[in-house]
């Protein structure tokens, strides 16, 4: 699989991300015992291994920690993995209840809980060190003094290489930069096909149509001038598009399975190749947990395809035509 290099890091991961969310989630499947999830873990990382891909996304949240701790259990198969892979986490999420009972779902960047949450996340991932740490959601709250704090320390002590945001604006980034010290190198954000609004709005601007809905404008655009890498979750959204009966969901399927028999591939690898398309150098972070669905998406790491191809996608995702 080809590599692709995070700017300002001596990081070269693979193009594809295998994102770790749904590992030991047993959300609506509860028949599934640990040991169960357990093993289902196990193949679903050895299947993205297979494939080449040699980066691996989590955060604290997924399945309350379980994710992680799921993960860790890959070690007892493979001794020496970890020196190969580049392991990245996400961190300013709490839950309801978290840690009084009347504490609301909030986001929390505070030095306190950041760096606890880092301790929490080597301890469950059994490791020394994070390649990357990213912010999760973006903290209405946040001082950067503190994230600046929580940085230095976990960075000194060889707990987290290098650092990143999630679902950040350019100007959120700005903001902590200007405390920092440290070089933030990834944003994660929604980017599919019927959610394209990171593309979308560059092409929109200047548009009059009532009820359009502008989110995150100029954010790819900052994150390209930064040399920051985005990586895109949910770029399949979901499979949404594959159960879609509507007029839309329809005619999406039809240009995306066009394509693929064209092309000999499958309709995850034309979705996928979309975003690996667009010039910079988006990162896909895929979560599916079976193998023969991992294999079909990374068919995408062999295929370019063509202007032609892109808008048309482009266009059917939008579910109109250009401006």
């Amino acid at each position: 699989m080809q590599t692709q290099k995070i700017f300002n890091t001596d990081l070269n991961p693979t193009r594809i991300v295998y994102g770790c969310m749904n590992l030991g989630n047993n959300r609506n499947r509860a028949e599934l015992s640990e040991n169960e999830m357990k093993l289902e873990a196990i193949k679903t990382i050895n299947a993205a291994l297979e494939e080449g891909i040699t980066i691996f996304d989590h955060a604290d949240i997924y399945g309350r920690g379980k994710s992680e701790e799921m993960f860790s259990e890959i070690w007892k198969e493979h001794s020496s993995l970890r020196e190969k892979i580049i392991l990245q986490s996400k961190c300013g999420i709490r839950f309801s209840g978290d840690t009084t009972p009347d504490a609301p779902h909030r986001f929390d960047f505070s030095y306190e809980h950041i760096t606890k949450s880092v301790d929490g996340i080597l301890k469950r991932l059994k490791t020394d060190y994070l390649d990357i740490l990213l912010l999760h959601r973006p903290d209405p709250l946040v001082e950067p003094e503190e994230v600046a704090k929580a940085f230095d320390e976990v960075h000194k002590r060889g707990k987290v290489k290098y650092f990143g945001v999630s679902n950040h604006t350019g100007y959120q980034i700005e903001l902590l930069k200007k405390f920092i010290d440290q070089t933030l190198v990834v944003n994660q954000l929604e980017l599919n096909l019927i959610h394209s609004d990171l593309i979308n709005t560059g092409v929109i601007t200047n548009q009059r149509k009532p009820g359009e809905f502008i989110r995150g404008e100029g954010t790819l655009e900052y994150c390209r001038l930064n040399n920051i890498i985005i990586q895109a979750w949910s770029p399949l959204a979901l499979g949404v598009f594959e159960k879609n009966n509507s007029e839309f969901g329809k005619n999406l399927e039809a240009v995306i399975s066009e394509i693929a028999k064209n092309r000999n591939t499958s309709n995850e690898a034309v979705v996928t190749a979309w975003l690996l398309k667009h010039p910079a150098k988006i990162q896909p972070v895929i979560g599916t947990r079976k193998p023969e669905r991992i294999k079909a998406i990374c068919q995408a790491d062999s295929i370019e395809l063509t202007r032609n191809e892109w808008y048309k996608l482009f266009i059917a995702g939008r579910g109109e035509d250009l401006p």
